[in-house]
């Protein structure tokens, strides 16, 4: 097209059209490739998602599950399972770097929380359930590692305590008669199948209202008053619960088991309550909060080895409340029987205590 004088400009039509499609062609396939790159990058992402996507948050825990274990020679995996949990035991039981005095013969009752709370479903399958499960798997652990204790079980639901078991180990008792002013009791270790026969039956102890700390710890403190003082005595609490309906003032309750040396530990459920943490701070107990399925089972399994001894003995040129290092332990007098000569029928000898 020949070129027209427009007040005095030369204008090329050819030449301006060319440029502007040439540019919009350029544009077009700029836009087109990012838009291609854009479109890749959002379906790789959405193809990671994919596959870290779990239905649930649980289900997490049991990703890759069976890289854990190995098959023995003939494909069975008990061997593996075995090796697992005696790990976990000897982890549990190794000692510390200091030597603590611990205490041998231990008495515990184990609050459960069977209030309407405890049906909520933010812990596989229910709070319930899975306490009942714990609960059982800790007793076992807790007898093989204390077999000189003794279990109670005591519930807390519909406003009330509720006694689900009396303390393990046999009514009987040998009382040897050392001098006429003296007798000592001897009373025979718990069984963890009477305590697992207890907890056993679900829908006996199905949750209902609502619980009640101060009548629960009440129940369990009145049935540690007759224990000896050399034996500890321990309350561990599984809360699920964020209110507590007591008769009464639960603080005078508190004091009770402070002058009683009863040690009280709580593993809450829920979320944590300042009457929990108070319980566990001023009688030397332990307090924690389950974040998960996992981390409950190991707050509890933490509370199975025997704790540890706190005394105060004044040394000579101390003060009189100087705390030592390693104090004096408080002895126990014992005896056992001797064998009298061949000739006479078995017997004992009391002076031999």
């Amino acid at each position: 097209m020949p070129h027209r004088r427009d007040n005095d400009k030369f204008i090329d039509y050819d030449s301006d059209i060319s440029v502007d499609d040439d540019a919009a062609e350029l544009s077009k396939n700029v836009k087109g490739k990012g838009k291609a790159a854009d479109s890749r990058r959002k379906r790789d992402k959405s193809k990671g998602k994919a596959k870290d996507a779990q239905a649930y948050t649980w289900e997490a825990s049991y990703t890759r599950s069976w890289e854990t274990v190995q098959e023995d020679e003939a494909g069975s995996l008990q061997a593996a399972v075995d090796d697992w949990m005696a790990r976990g035991r000897r982890r549990r039981l190794l000692a510390p770097s200091t030597a603590i005095r611990r205490t041998i013969i231990r008495h515990l009752v184990l609050l459960l929380d069977l209030s309407a709370a405890m049906m909520d479903r933010d812990m596989r399958p229910t709070r319930f359930d899975l306490m009942l499960q714990s609960a059982r798997e800790f007793i076992a652990e807790w007898f093989d590692q204390n077999p000189l204790g003794q279990i109670g079980v005591v519930g807390m639901r519909a406003g009330i305590g509720e006694r689900i078991g009396e303390m393990s180990g046999t009514c009987l008792s040998f009382v040897f008669k050392v001098s006429r002013a003296h007798a000592h009791v001897l009373n025979w270790p718990g069984n963890p199948q009477e305590v697992l026969k207890h907890i056993a039956d679900r829908h006996k102890l199905e949750p209902t209202g609502e619980p009640s700390l101060q009548n629960a710890i009440e129940m369990a403190r009145s049935s540690m008053s007759h224990l000896p003082t050399h034996s500890s005595r321990e309350i561990i609490i599984i809360f699920g619960s964020l209110t507590t309906c007591d008769p009464g003032n639960i603080h005078d309750t508190l004091d009770s088991c402070v002058k009683a040396k009863i040690r009280i530990s709580v593993v809450a459920l829920a979320a944590e309550m300042k009457i929990c943490r108070s319980l566990c701070e001023k009688t030397g107990g332990q307090f924690g909060v389950a974040l998960n399925e996992g981390h409950f089972h190991d707050l509890l399994f933490e509370l199975i080895p025997p704790p540890a001894q706190q005394a105060t003995i004044s040394r000579i040129g101390s003060a009189p409340n100087a705390r030592s290092g390693n104090p004096s332990a408080d002895l126990m007098l014992m005896g056992f029987p001797t064998r009298l000569p061949d000739t006479a029928p078995p017997g004992f000898d009391g002076s031999d205590v």
